[in-house]
């Protein structure tokens, strides 16, 4: 459940506002139980700071209610029994899941091969070719966990998140100092017109 409500928080702010979001969720509420039971106002209020608290507070409650209206319970584990298609089928029926959110609980609340896509992620694959130029973030999801060994699908995550923030930048890449220039069409051509 943390990691639900933490990539709900995460949605559109920085890591930073959907940290202290949920640190002030987590300090109101002393469990799932309460955080279900409490009225979407008082959410809103605790995770004001993260930014979109009209939007995020409703999501957070409904799939709370929706958890426990299917499971009775707020253990996520018997998504590990299903094949992961039906996993990420079963969260994006969840106010607020997307295919993101969706494969960030699947990967790093249960250990599963989903690969969240994010804007690095995205940037970076099609930067590099490996999917194509007007691939969406969601088809993005599909070409690359269909390209990868279930074993590379978390370190290339993060290592495509850490490389997406310290050179491939959205403004301004750092090409020349890229140590995957030589393979990179995009790389090619932002050097070339530097």
């Amino acid at each position: 459940m943390t990691e639900l409500v933490l990539t709900i928080l995460s949605q559109n702010t920085t890591d930073t506002n959907s940290g202290r979001a949920f640190m002030r969720l987590h300090k109101r509420f002393d469990s799932w139980d309460a955080l279900a039971e409490a009225p979407v106002e008082e959410i809103e209020r605790e995770i004001a700071v993260g930014g979109l608290a009209k939007q995020k507070a409703p999501r957070i409650k409904a799939s709370l209610a929706a958890i426990r209206e299917q499971r009775g319970s707020w253990d996520l584990g018997f998504l590990r029994d299903l094949p992961l298609d039906e996993a990420k089928a079963w969260l994006r029926e969840l106010s607020g899941v997307g295919p993101k959110t969706a494969a960030c609980v699947l990967m790093f609340a249960l250990g599963l091969p989903a690969l969240p896509v994010d804007t690095h992620v995205h940037r970076v694959a099609q930067r590099l070719g490996l999917v194509p130029p007007k691939a969406t973030p969601e088809k993005a999801h599909d070409i690359l966990e269909s390209a990868l060994d279930p074993e590379l699908v978390y370190p290339l995550h993060i290592s495509l998140i850490k490389h997406g923030r310290r050179l491939c930048r959205a403004q301004r890449p750092l090409c020349a100092e890229c140590p995957l220039l030589d393979g990179c069409p995009a790389g090619q051509g932002f050097a070339g017109a530097q």
